[in-house]
């Protein structure tokens, strides 16, 4: 295993669309070993590939409560269940240090292949829901920040720059 470099806003490498993983091999397998020691080591709940620079369909998860065992998500997609909306505070790896209310349904289906590539399916709401949604979104080039108003997603990125700048410099 290994830990891998998470990409910050505004890196458009994390604007990529992930492309399908045509085959569930050791490849793939090790990939997940090593999101899931980056996201823990992040102190993360989520990790999608495109947030590591590896722009295939794959999520992991782990919301780290008694309910919940670790994720493998490898091609997910899912369907909403419902047309009621969740507000719940989102964060993210690579958005570090910024927390915003984002609106998303609250009831969905996952149909997924796991870590061997045997597709399952399950029906997930709150703090789930909202990470499978979160981690798909990133499969797709899109950040939670792109829920928000123009003017909250410029001044996260002017902070996020400005903090990368001073790092540099410093």
């Amino acid at each position: 295993m290994a830990l891998r470099t998470i990409l910050e806003f505004p890196d458009p490498r994390l604007r990529t669309i992930a492309k399908p993983v045509a085959e569930v091999d050791d490849s793939i397998r090790t990939l997940v070993d090593d999101m899931f020691e980056t996201m823990y080591e992040a102190n993360g709940i989520g990790l999608a590939a495109s947030q590591i620079d590896v722009h295939l369909r794959v999520v992991v998860i782990d919301l780290q409560d008694e309910e919940h065992e670790p994720l493998v998500l490898i091609n997910p997609e899912f369907e909403l269940l419902t047309e009621e909306i969740d507000e719940m505070q989102e964060g993210c790896l690579s958005v570090p240090g910024i927390y915003e209310v984002v609106k998303r349904p609250e009831h969905i289906r996952l149909r997924a292949l796991d870590r061997d590539g045997n597709p399952y399916e399950m029906e997930a709401t709150g703090l789930l829901a909202v990470c499978i949604q979160h981690e798909c979104d990133h499969l797709n080039g899109k950040l939670f920040v792109d829920h928000l108003s123009n003017l909250k997603r410029t001044r996260i990125r002017s902070k996020l720059t400005k903090k990368s700048r001073a790092e540099v410099a410093g």
